[in-house]
């Protein structure tokens, strides 16, 4: 059931009052516990929402599911309208943890399975639970699947594509005779077909639970990891309370380059990554004061605790931040402008701890500058506000609107997907306004060309350095893919002439 609500959300901070407008908002209801996990931004710049959810009677009368948790998937258009739904099933529960959008405009799916062989489900169980992954083209057809897995049981948590077109998965392993304690980190470096090249399994004698995962620019990845455990197993860090933030870079062929810890006397839990013009932002919740190595106090409750990281992963600045009771962070957006980072964007939800405050189980935007100095914060209601609402993902769009993603509740067992895009003029002037983008470049398959000059046709005209035209083509779309897999390696000038008598040009790397 789709509902779009149009209106406008006011924040006034001195001395700046500026208004965010609803642009629109999109419930998509449900009658069972439906686990909403990521908003995935297309090349094509459209949304993608990910997630775990009971199908309806009129499916499983049909046959076509059990009665348990699948693969849940819708795509969105930017006026929030549905383009496709699909689900992947296996015979037993499975649940979507995460999503990497591909370079020719697919996604790779990762998430845990129950399921033996059966349905959608190609492969059987390789014992207990086991990593589900499922390659799609952009409209959600399947291209290729495959079940990880041994007699332990292991979860798929983060996934990532990375340079050479290949992927790393993340996840858990538990009670593994591999491993080194009761729950350590796994990580499997995967070629663009699915073919397995390592596997890497880390931690210590205590728990150890990988939260996020990102690429980083020379192919490699970087592992967020909630860690429980003192220095022990491949743990080469100590930590220093009952949970800390530890911090893993990995190289691109999957070998470890280096490894920090993070924390206070208490719990400290990793929620999110980023990458920044200087290096890293790690994020997530404390309940430490100032201790071990952190040097900001704590106000009340549960707080936000930010670090900033440079490439090597020593500290530049650290910071914390209060919603009053239990505060979770969910995700995290960096903008960057000329090479440099403008400002973060970070959103989440506050939990109640013994009382009901105003702001409590609603989503929340909280803006800083690029030191992490706090320029305005916001709870974000929509145009309906159910008992319980909780924030699982926020992004930034390239045009300047925020797009926020989580579940809305009148009781618990009973969420719907709640979808709101905002428009914020505040956000909207700090990001860099090109007449043509080109993404991602260099470019080794395919290629988007976005285009922000007002115009209903277009022509796209490619060019080698010679100035020999090699491809024409016209386009009625703000972002247009081009199959550059005959190109030979070298540079290429692409030119855009619109109806409007504009034109505009950029340089193409071939890799």
């Amino acid at each position: 059931m789709k509902k779009l609500y149009f209106g406008a959300l006011y924040l006034c901070v001195i001395p700046v009052c500026f208004s965010q407008e609803v642009v629109w908002q999109k419930d998509i209801q449900s009658s069972t516990q439906d686990f909403l996990s990521q908003i995935t931004t297309t090349p094509d710049r459209q949304y993608l929402i990910t997630g775990s959810s009971i199908q309806t009677q009129e499916l499983q009368n049909a046959g076509k599911q059990n009665t348990g948790y699948d693969f849940h998937l819708i795509k969105l258009n930017q006026q929030g309208e549905q383009i496709w739904e699909k689900y992947f099933s296996g015979n037993q529960h499975d649940f979507l943890s995460a999503t990497a959008a591909t370079q020719d405009g697919g996604q790779l799916l990762a998430g845990t399975s129950y399921s033996g062989k059966g349905l959608d489900k190609k492969e059987d169980s390789k014992g207990g639970s086991d990593m589900w992954l499922i390659r799609i083209n952009e409209f959600g057809d399947e291209l290729w699947q495959k079940t990880m897995g041994s007699a332990a049981e292991e979860e798929a948590k983060a996934v990532i594509q990375t340079t050479d077109l290949g992927f790393f998965v993340a996840g858990n392993i538990q009670n593994s005779d591999k491993g080194y304690g009761a729950k350590d980190v796994l990580v499997v470096r995967l070629d663009k077909n699915g073919k397995e090249l390592s596997q890497l399994i880390l931690g210590g004698k205590s728990n150890d639970e990988v939260e996020k995962m990102i690429p980083t620019r020379d192919g490699g990845a970087l592992l967020g990891i909630y860690s429980r455990s003192k220095m022990s197993g491949s743990k080469k860090t100590e930590n220093f309370g009952e949970g800390d933030f530890w911090v893993i870079k990995l190289s691109k062929d999957g070998k470890i380059e280096w490894e920090k810890n993070f924390g206070g006397r208490d719990d400290d839990h990793l929620r999110t990554l980023a990458s920044s013009s200087t290096g890293f932002i790690i994020g997530g919740e404390s309940r430490s004061d100032r201790s071990g190595n952190k040097t900001v106090g704590l106000e009340e409750g549960t707080d936000l605790w930010l670090i900033s990281l440079d490439e090597k992963g020593e500290e530049i600045w650290q910071k914390s931040y209060n919603f009053k009771n239990r505060d979770v962070l969910m995700g995290m957006n960096i903008i960057e402008s000329k090479g440099a980072t403008q400002g973060l964007l970070i959103g989440g939800y506050t939990q109640s701890e013994g009382r009901i405050e105003t702001g409590d189980d609603e989503f929340w935007m909280l803006y800083l500058d690029g030191n992490g100095n706090e320029q305005w914060r916001k709870h974000v209601k929509g145009e309906s506000k159910k008992k319980e609402e909780r924030l699982s993902d926020i992004q930034l769009q390239k045009d300047g609107s925020i797009l926020l993603a989580g579940t809305s509740a009148e009781e618990f067992g009973k969420e719907s997907w709640k979808i709101v895009k905002l428009g914020d003029k505040q956000v909207d002037q700090l990001i860099e306004k090109l007449d043509i983008k080109i993404y991602p470049n260099p470019v080794s398959d395919y290629a988007y060309i976005e285009i922000s000059i007002d115009f209903k046709e277009a022509d796209i005209l490619l060019y080698d350095m010679s100035g020999r035209q090699l491809q024409s083509l016209k386009t009625k779309n703000q972002v247009t893919k081009i199959n550059t897999q005959q190109l030979i390696q070298g540079a290429y000038l692409i030119t855009i002439k619109t109806d409007t008598d504009k034109t505009a040009n950029a340089k193409l790397i071939k890799k």
